[in-house]
């Protein structure tokens, strides 16, 4: 018999409460930007366990959880590795970073909703020009690492 597993309102619901308070870089409450990558994921395809992933995308590497929180966690073991190949290190070279997300089955797909999010024109345009060059060109590098188009 398995073990329960979160439903994703559960997940949302948990994402939206350990990211409360949090903003993004344009001063957004930062569960926009989690419900936008979940949306993204599911509209590129995703599955349920992807969608999910997508939800707490973010959390490990924020420090809104931790990675002994997420190993317990009541969710798939392909949930799991899905959040913990979207969890960016600190200092870690962008390539190492896309070779994890290639290696992973599901977590580009994620990846490209959260670029897709991140890149949206209406969210750069609140910031100050250097920094939208530097985020422009460091989203670009990292599809350019994925071998995506967009």
């Amino acid at each position: 018999m398995s073990e329960p597993v979160m439903s994703l309102a559960e997940v949302e619901a948990l994402a939206r409460r350990v990211h409360a308070g949090q903003v993004d870089k344009a001063g957004r409450p930062y569960a926009e930007h989690l419900e936008a990558v979940a949306r993204g994921t599911a509209a590129r395809g995703g599955d349920p366990e992807q969608v999910t992933a997508a939800w707490l995308h973010d959390a490990v590497e924020d420090g809104a959880l931790t990675a002994e929180w997420l190993a317990g966690a009541p969710l798939t073991e392909r949930t799991k590795s899905l959040v913990l190949a979207m969890t960016k290190h600190r200092g870690e070279d962008p390539r190492d970073y896309a070779a994890r997300l290639l290696a992973v089955p599901g977590a580009v797909t994620i990846k490209l909703a959260d670029l897709a999010h991140n890149s949206d024109p209406d969210r750069l345009a609140v910031l100050n020009p250097a920094t939208q060059a530097r985020l422009r060109e460091k989203y670009a590098l990292m599809r350019r690492l994925l071998t995506v188009d967009e």
